[in-house]
């Protein structure tokens, strides 16, 4: 079993460090002082031997207090010191436990440019669950959350049993909470929940934040409330807790309150988040929220100086500076509020709210040319509330442009029109200070200096400072702001509303609400985590800056990366330019936020030259380059060898794979003439056609991701009425059928509810009725769309005339259809006849084949294995995903309506999934609809076509795709698993994402390659070798599983496996378990077999006292199937 303790890598490099290293460097070096050289005792080097990044926030380290804090100052003296007269030849895990030390010391910044040197040096730091935990938690203390869960879910990936997975797993459900993924959010604080180990939080009050989670999933905002202020009753409670929490309730009651006047609201806030900035000072998001909250009420002065504090006590947030511009243009400082606006697109390019703010100041300054190109650059943002109006508002200015006379306009900015041409200029950090020095003015007013002195507040040409007497200009409404995270507590989000304006905005008309308002953007930005005062982390890397223009595009001067393999103690000090690069597009910016100086994130890897263009490695070969011929003996006596020796340098026993990856888009990226390719049909004319092996290889080929069989029913005369509905209502009408409510809209477009605004996520909620219900709405529904017909064409001819009254009739205009989706047609004596006319299709296309990878499962996965029917009303969708596990589709339109699909080849898919992630949506489990206009502005290549009655879709393997009726029709679909190494590979690389991202693998591959193994010959060796390394890999894990409880004096009862018995998965986790079941006694007596994996279990009760290990097969009928698994010849 894994051990719960630090790991061997941790308690040896303090050895290599402060020793070997130490002793290395100052034998080297005789003639330098021994002074300025710190040594560790023996007793030093022995505490410091099991110190790893594990520690941080628990106790252990806090016992002796000072005596600790003291030792690890002086190892981090000692280490640096080493790592000075090393000359470039340092052990990498010296880095590795310098960042755990300065991350115990709460040196963030030098804690992660250390991890930075680490990731830089040790090729494979991804085996190193510490460091990856270490760095998880700087990432999490800089709210970059995208790159917080990467870290945090790669040690779940490589280690299960890491010592704090329950640490993890609360700090993934705050981040999923803040990322308003709730779903996922709910799923981690239940696995917090049932962990028996240490965490920071206690578990009534995890109880409390799940329950919240719940709360605002149904947007039960007073009962979040209520839960809030009882948190807050908690005793002992934690004070970065009390303060988060403060934080949230005090941002919840000004933005969704919704009864509360305006004066009492807002003061019941400002008094929360005063509390909250003295428990935690140092926390900007409270600083920030506080700054928002005075704006609102018009105090100017304290507005600024909480903007202030934002900016100095945490991250440089685009969001603030935003807030800052808008300040300055309602006090009619027009060049002050440009310099706000200008850090704010440059720490964000994608800030939409700062766009539309600077074209407003443009445009009230007779600039209509550079507004239109800020309004433009406003609608590429992710945020951009209002696209509607911003293009109207674009196509007005345009024409009014030309009533312009370019030499007597009168330009304004004339000192900062370089910032927009395609120079490279730069936005230095100390500009934006200096734009803040002169906020107050008066003799008591200072600010704190960047290295802490007092800085004087003396007003310059170029930041006027606002007088006390400055007139109190109410502000314009300021929407929600970015996300509600702070260092370490707890990270709630009830209080921000989802990128919308909060219940009490008031409604703008274009000219007037483009302008002085920001949108909602979540810090999760994958970009790396932005540091005090901006100032730029020490790194490895250093990369030449990069300009960006008004236009939105770049002037890249090229980029460098020069390796620094040092550490100095003053590191965590800004550089002597403190210059900032241009933030907004750098080369690596597909999904990524800010990106610091000099600093790239670990878990960016770029590829090597000449890799192949996939990142996400084979799973199962390409991982490893052990031999997969051993005979079955001389993989178990590897296995005993491991257990005796505790280490074994045999090639059998396999590395670890790596955490997988989304591909990168294909390079070189495809000319835009060529994203519309047409979609692969072929029309069958007659009755032979269908059964051809080329159709078989043709659907089959991966260069094909989706191929249409037009005319297949007639050829092979299925009687497609018995699946239509008035057939389906008379064989079985109480049949059950789960509906999805949509709002009925465009195929190509995806609006909110309100119709303002283009967006991914794509809405619905879940019922069940019955078949001959749903037909009777499907009948009434058709027959209420023919009385509205001819009105309906009236209303918009009277509109068609004006785009205003066009935009007013799309919101609001969707209405609400009804979606009857997975109806389970597998019962073989209900559907007897409706599965019988299937034997008719080509054998690559039936539901049970031999040549079907998933007929080989041994029992039935629904809607995979077996069929399933889908009955439809014009603007019923299927939301985009690819198959379970990547396996291949079929589908038929049963009629009398067509379906309109849209599909994307699965090399494509990390691409998608970045947008997914934009938008705060679960790429697996969460309802999203493309915008079809990102995809071409990423060159995505879409297929689009109608599927008519009778026609086939052979959906290839992996294929995005996401389908919408347009007319009455059902449909009937089921998987497939071509026999090919393709299909097989992508399989199981699906099967290990799945397991990165805590979702659950339908189909279980590893009991699927054993039956394979079992009942197949296979000819092709790329198939083949994967397989059997799937079983060598298995093989191993069985054996050392089986050594280890012996080794405790576990007991191993036989348990066997029935006939069509499913396979098992971990009922806490949900990963496959296969072979040794761990059951709860209580349900072992009960013969209900609740299973869990062994690190579950482990989790619940760390000796299995609680637990029976079940057998389910002898170890000698593995090695059997092992042995007899072998390559055949294509001829035999």
């Amino acid at each position: 079993m894994k051990s719960c303790g630090v790991s061997l890598a941790a308690r040896s490099v303090c050895g290599a460090a402060a020793n070997g290293e130490e002793e290395k460097m100052a034998s080297g070096k005789a003639s330098e002082p021994k002074a300025d050289f710190p040594k560790l005792t023996a007793q030093e080097k022995e505490r410091l031997a099991g110190v790893d990044s594990s520690l941080f926030g628990f106790p252990k380290l806090q016992e002796d207090g000072a005596r600790s804090k003291a030792l690890l100052l002086k190892a981090v003296s000692c280490y640096e010191a080493v790592i000075l007269k090393a000359e470039g030849k340092v052990n990498p895990e010296v880095f590795s436990q310098l960042g755990h030390f300065n991350l115990l010391l709460e040196d963030y910044p030098k804690a992660l440019s250390a991890y930075q040197r680490y990731f830089n040096l040790q090729p494979d730091y991804w085996k190193n669950a510490a460091f990856l935990y270490g760095l998880g938690m700087v990432y999490f203390h800089f709210n970059s959350f995208h790159w917080a869960i990467k870290a945090f879910q790669d040690v779940l990936y490589i280690d299960p049993g890491f010592s704090r997975a329950k640490e993890i797993h609360l700090r993934l459900g705050l981040m999923f909470k803040v990322n308003t993924d709730y779903e996922s959010s709910m799923k981690h604080f239940h696995l917090a929940l049932i962990d028996s180990t240490l965490c920071t939080l206690s578990k009534a009050e995890i109880v409390k934040l799940k329950a919240l989670v719940s709360r605002s999933v149904q947007r039960k905002f007073r009962a979040a409330k209520e839960a809030y202020e009882q948190l807050l009753l908690t005793e002992n409670l934690p004070p970065q807790v009390k303060a988060t929490t403060l934080q949230q309730l005090g941002w919840m009651h000004h933005t969704v309150e919704p009864q509360a006047d305006k004066g009492s609201k807002d003061g019941y806030a400002i008094q929360c988040l005063q509390k909250a900035v003295e428990i935690d000072p140092n926390s900007g998001q409270s600083w920030y929220y506080l700054g928002r909250c005075f704006s609102s009420i018009g105090k100017v002065q304290d507005a600024f100086i909480s903007y202030r504090q934002s900016i100095d006590k945490s991250e440089a947030s685009a969001d603030t500076w935003c807030s800052i511009g808008v300040l300055y243009q309602q006090q009619n400082q027009p060049m002050d509020a440009l310099q706000a606006y200008i850090c704010a697109v440059q720490l964000d390019h994608s800030h939409s709210a700062a766009w539309m703010d600077l074209g407003t100041l443009y445009e009230s300054n007779a600039q209509p040319h550079d507004a239109i190109k800020c309004y433009v650059n406003a609608t590429r943002g992710k945020a951009c509330l209002n696209t509607s109006a911003l293009m109207q508002r674009i196509k007005l200015l345009q024409v009014e442009s030309h009533l312009y006379n370019p030499d007597c306009a009168y330009v304004l900015f004339n000192s900062y029109r370089s910032f927009f041409t395609c120079k490279p200029v730069l936005c230095h950090v100390t500009d934006c200070h200096f734009l803040l020095k002169g906020l107050l003015k008066g003799p008591c007013s200072h600010w704190a200096g960047s290295n802490g002195e007092p800085a004087s507040c003396t007003a310059s040409s170029s930041a006027s400072s606002l007088s006390p007497t400055s007139p109190q200009i109410t502000p314009t409404h300021l929407s929600s702001p970015p996300h509600a995270a702070t260092t370490s507590g707890v990270l709630t989000k009830d209080a921000a509303p989802s990128a919308g304006k909060s219940p009490n905005a008031p409604d703008h008309t274009p000219s007037q609400g483009l302008a002085n308002h920001i949108q909602q953007k979540c810090r999760s930005d994958p970009g790396s985590p932005p540091t005090p005062d901006n100032r730029p982390l020490s790194a490895p890397l250093k990369e030449k800056t990069h300009s960006t223009t008004i236009d939105g595009t770049n002037n890249h001067r090229g980029s460098s990366f020069e390796k620094v393999n040092n550490v100095h103690p003053g590191l965590h000090r800004a550089d002597a330019t403190g210059s900032l690069p241009s933030l907004n597009s750098p080369p690596h910016y597909d999904n990524q936020g800010v990106t610091m100086t000099g600093m790239t994130s670990p878990l960016r890897v770029e590829p090597p030259a000449g890799a192949h263009k996939r990142s996400v490695s084979s799973r199962l070969a390409a991982c490893s380059s052990v031999s997969i011929h051993p005979s079955s003996s001389d993989v178990l006596k590897a296995c005993r060898n491991l257990s005796k020796n505790g280490l074994s340098m045999s090639s059998i026993l396999l590395d670890r794979c790596p955490p997988p990856r989304p591909p990168r888009a294909p390079s070189p990226p495809l000319p835009k003439d060529k994203l519309n390719p047409p979609t692969p049909s072929i029309y069958v004319g007659t009755n032979r056609t269908p059964s051809s092996p080329p159709l078989h290889q043709f659907c089959t080929n991966p260069a094909n991701p989706i191929t249409v069989i037009r005319g297949l029913a007639g050829a092979l005369k299925l009687d497609l009425g018995l699946f239509s509905t008035k057939t389906l209502v008379e064989a079985n009408p109480d049949h059950l059928v789960e509906v999805r409510t949509q709002l009925a809209q465009p195929t190509d477009e995806n609006w909110d509810p309100s119709g303002s605004r283009k967006m991914w996520r794509c809405e619905s909620s879940r019922s069940h009725t019955t078949i001959i219900k749903y037909a009777q709405y499907q009948a009434s529904s058709f027959q209420e769309s023919l009385r509205e017909e001819n009105e309906k064409k009236k209303e918009l001819e009277s509109e068609a005339g004006s785009s205003d009254s066009a935009t007013r009739h799309r919101k609001g205009s969707f209405k609400h259809i009804k979606f009857g989706t997975n109806i389970d047609l597998s019962d073989e004596k209900k559907w007897k006849l409706q599965l019988q006319e299937l034997s008719k299709l080509p054998a690559f296309s039936r539901v049970v084949s031999a040549g079907n990878l998933l007929s080989h499962v041994g029992h039935t996965i629904l809607g995979m294995n077996t069929v399933q029917l889908y009955m439809k009303v014009p603007g019923s969708r299927t939301p985009g995903h690819q198959e379970n596990n990547n396996f291949c589709s079929v589908n038929i339109n049963i009629g009398p309506g067509d379906c309109e699909w849209f599909a994307v080849p699965e090399p494509y898919w990390g691409v998608i999934n970045n947008f997914c992630e934009k938008n705060n949506i679960n790429f697996l489990m969460g309802s999203w609809w493309p915008n079809l206009e990102e995809l071409y502005e990423t060159n995505v290549p879409v297929y689009r076509f109608i599927q008519r009655p009778g026609d086939l879709v052979w959906l290839n393997t992996g294929t995005v795709h996401w389908v919408q009726a347009i007319g009455w029709c059902n449909n009937i679909a089921w998987n497939l698993g071509p026999l090919t190494a393709h299909q097989y590979k992508l399989a199981v690389e699906r099967y290990e994402w799945n397991k990165l991202q805590s979702v659950k693998s339908i189909v279980p591959m590893i009991h699927l390659s054993w039956n394979m193994a079992r009942n197949i010959k296979v000819s092709d060796r790329r198939l083949f070798e994967m397989i059997k390394y799937c079983l060598l890999r298995t093989l191993k894990q069985c054996q050392t599983q089986r050594d280890s409880l012996l080794a405790a004096g576990k007991e191993l009862v036989w348990h066997g496996r029935s006939q069509n018995e499913p396979a098992h998965y971990c009922s806490v986790c949900e990963v496959e378990v296969f072979d040794l079941l761990f059951v709860t006694s209580e349900s072992n007596s009960r013969k209900t077999y609740v299973v869990h994996c062994q690190d579950c279990a482990c989790r619940g009760s760390p000796n299995l006292d609680n637990f029976v290990v079940l057998e389910q097969y002898r170890i000698a009928d593995l090695m059997q199937v092992y042995d007899q698994f072998t390559l055949v010849s294509s001829t035999h």
